[in-house]
């Protein structure tokens, strides 16, 4: 018996149908092929919604989770086989596979799902799809079958009314890691490790962005990953500014920083780390001091991670630590206090559309001035996408954490090569440091904490 048979995706199924109840429906397309030109196929890369309900890793499929039907409530429709096709892309599993490894309680070709959708929802009042997702096909074929069940309510009583979106139930289900799913994580975490280790000997003057990047993918290939879990970031002096950098097209000046955000995909789940080298392999003072302000704000905030504290407070934690900095440098005036004080008002302004417009742009820049420094937030959710489903306001209240979440912790400071404020050493200067965070029951589990921050360690894995 397959895994997705009688394991994690099983349970997950039996989750979603019983919160479906017998008078809803959700059906959940596979993301569409990518192609570069007009014949090269790139890569595929599963839905993630799909894929945590089912294990199907094929593109063109379609599951639907709706009420009984006499033949069970999930059935799957997918790509047949074809000998012709199969030559050039690879062998399918076709409806047989849906069966018997993948679970479903039925499994038809593709082509019947336009015959066979409408009789298979016809009993719910709401159907869950999500719009927007590529699969044009598979979206007009759910509005038709919507308009249909709209005209024949009258005569049947029956029929779908409403769509909503998936994420719906299934987001806080995805935000909460099962233990298939942690085992997961650790192990790409692993990998990532172990990539950024070796990754870190290619670290050099005059080396190239790329060919870091290259030692580094190629360290998640050969651990046996999926592949980068996003587009590498490594990003020399002046690039490491620029927050989504990825380019890397340049090399690597002498006595400058290198930073690296990268991570690897294992069985479709993702690591994400950054860390942040000299290239000459070892730390300025001023560098240093910088580096370490980050480095004291990651363990902070990640110190505070256990269940019921709310997500903002790790935010608000290394934001402290890097204003402190800020101010101690010289890039920042004012009281600190105050100054955090300030911070949190324009937040909480920002967070209402109306009491945001009412306030002028001038008003709002000296309270944000640490924002030309640290731009963007702590944290974001980690799992089967790197920016993972989950809300941060639930209820109108803010999240709190909780056993089995995920998160990155991920400060960083930017100083811009035209900030005149900063020492010419600093400037040009981006650091950031991010690790990967299960909250457990009783605290948290740093899942990349076999790469070190310490900057000494730093050095160390430059000089190999």
């Amino acid at each position: 018996m397959s895994e997705a048979l009688a394991g994690p995706y099983a349970v997950r199924r039996a989750r979603v149908l019983e919160a479906l109840g017998d008078r809803a429906a959700m059906i959940l397309p596979a993301a569409p092929e990518l192609r570069a030109g007009s014949d090269v196929d790139l890569r595929y890369r599963p839905d993630a919604d799909l894929y945590y309900l089912t294990g199907y890793p094929e593109p063109e499929a379609v599951a639907v989770l709706h009420p009984e039907s006499g033949a069970g409530r999930y059935t799957l429709f997918v790509r047949p086989r074809d000998a012709e096709q199969e030559l050039w892309t690879g062998v399918r599993g076709g409806p047989e596979a849906a069966r018997e490894r993948f679970g479903a309680d039925a499994a038809f070709p593709i082509g019947e799902l336009s015959q066979r959708l409408a009789g298979l929802v016809a009993p719910a009042d709401v159907l869950y799809f999500r719009l927007g997702t590529g699969r044009h096909t598979v979206e007009r074929l759910v509005r038709e079958t919507v308009v249909r069940a709209r005209h024949a309510r009258q005569r049947s009583g029956r029929g779908p009314r409403a769509l909503i979106d998936p994420g719906a139930l299934l987001d806080e289900m995805r935000l909460i890691k099962d233990d298939h799913e942690l085992a997961l994580m650790r192990e790409a975490a692993r990998i990532s490790v172990e990539a950024f280790r070796e990754a870190a000997c290619a670290v050099r003057p005059g080396a190239g962005e790329w060919a870091v990047e290259a030692a580094l993918e190629a360290g998640f290939r050969r651990r046996g990953a999926d592949g980068p879990a996003f587009p590498s970031i490594v990003a020399a002096g002046a690039n490491a500014t620029v927050l989504h950098y990825i380019e890397n097209g340049e090399t690597l000046p002498a006595g400058t920083l290198l930073l690296v955000d990268a991570g690897a995909r294992f069985r479709m789940y993702n690591a994400d780390i950054s860390r942040t080298f000299p290239v000459s392999g070892r730390f300025t003072p001023g560098q240093r001091a910088l580096y370490e302000a980050v480095r004291a704000a990651k363990d902070a905030a990640t110190a505070i991670i256990r269940p019921g504290v709310e997500l903002r407070e790790v935010h608000r934690t290394a934001r402290r630590v890097l204003m402190a900095a800020l101010l101690d440098h010289g890039l920042l005036e004012g009281d600190l206090d105050a100054l955090i004080a300030a911070a949190d008002e324009a937040d909480a302004r920002a967070a209402s559309t109306a009491a945001g417009r009412g306030r002028g742009a001038a008003g709002e820049k000296k309270e944000q001035a640490y924002k030309r420094f640290f731009p963007h937030g702590t944290s974001h959710w980690l799992g089967l996408d790197v920016h993972d489903v989950g809300d941060r306001i639930v209820d109108g209240k803010q999240r709190r954490l909780a056993p089995g979440m995920v998160l990155t912790v991920e400060p960083g400071l930017y100083i811009a090569p035209s900030c005149e404020a900063a020492p010419a050493e600093l400037r040009g200067v981006g650091i950031r440091i991010e690790d990967d965070v299960a909250v457990t029951a009783d605290g948290h589990e740093v899942l990349t904490a076999a790469l070190p921050t310490a900057p000494e360690e730093i050095e160390a894995l430059v000089a190999g």
